[in-house]
């Protein structure tokens, strides 16, 4: 199973000849590859997986996600471990 989780582009500059970003992780960022995401702008939001972008979703569709992980995150925290 893979894990791709929305992140909000924040920067874009070119790194070793490829479009690279900063990205926004509700306040932890990460560098991520745009190059399968070219018409990607800034504060546009986008799946990354593994530090590449792999797809564009609508703002309601990132908070809505984050929210669905935030939640998954609380209740492991609150049944502990086992």
């Amino acid at each position: 199973m893979c894990l791709g989780v929305p992140g909000k582009i924040v920067e874009i500059y070119e790194k070793g000849g490829l479009k690279m970003a900063k990205v926004d992780f509700g306040g932890i960022f990460r560098e991520a590859c745009l190059d399968y995401v070219p018409e990607v702008k800034i504060n546009d939001y986008c799946v990354i997986h593994v530090g590449f972008a792999i797809s564009l979703l609508s703002e309601k569709e990132a908070k809505e996600t984050l929210d669905l992980l935030n939640e998954i995150s609380n209740i492991e925290s609150e049944m502990g471990p086992g």
